[in-house]
């Protein structure tokens, strides 16, 4: 199966072999510049803007990204114009996790594309699925939220901190909790 035949699979959401040997190098590839990336000094923004394009999908202007920073493929992520992400996020890409404009995520928030089966015999046999995250325009995300598969977050909504968000968030909305819950409307 050819990378772009399985990527095509893993962003559609059928199931695939998460050790499959042919993600290995990309796997790989990606710890290496993760390590560069996180090796670089708080105040060497400039080391991390010349490595996040080449860690990631697609990077716009202006954006910054704090170490320590964890995802597993990189190839998945787009981030939009002057998004910050603080420390310690974890962005598991195993489908695409488009993030947009002046987006803010605070230290320590996790959005996992990836999904395992119930069955205990497929997840030893290493299947899993995966589902895109989409985060628009303006969102906030507080210090430790977690997005699950397949949710997007709508414009200029906040999420509160340590929210769990398992399902969509309309636009200009206040949502918190576990699950997220909308709470009241912006504006």
């Amino acid at each position: 199966m050819e990378l772009d035949e399985l990527k095509s699979r893993m962003a559609s959401g059928e199931p695939y072999l998460a050790n499959d040997p042919l993600l290995r190098p990309y796997r790989k590839r990606c710890e290496r510049l993760l390590d560069d990336f996180n090796a670089t000094a708080l105040g060497d923004q400039r080391g991390r803007d010349v490595l996040l394009p080449e860690l990631l999908g697609s990077v716009a202007q202006g954006v910054r990204v704090v170490p320590r920073f964890l995802c597993e493929f990189g190839f998945f992520i787009e981030i939009g114009e002057r998004s910050r992400i603080n420390f310690d996020a974890v962005l598991l890409d195993c489908a695409p996790i488009t993030i947009g404009a002046d987006v803010r995520m605070g230290p320590r928030c996790q959005l996992y594309t990836a999904n395992h089966p119930h069955s205990a015999e497929l997840r030893h046999g290493m299947w899993e699925s995966a589902q895109p995250i989409r985060v628009k325009d303006g969102a906030w995300l507080g210090g430790g939220v977690i997005v699950l598969p397949g949710v997007t977050i709508g414009a200029n909504t906040v999420v509160g901190a340590g929210s769990v968000v398992t399902r969509d968030l309309p636009d200009e909305v206040v949502a918190v909790g576990n699950p997220a819950r909308v709470v009241r409307a912006l504006g």
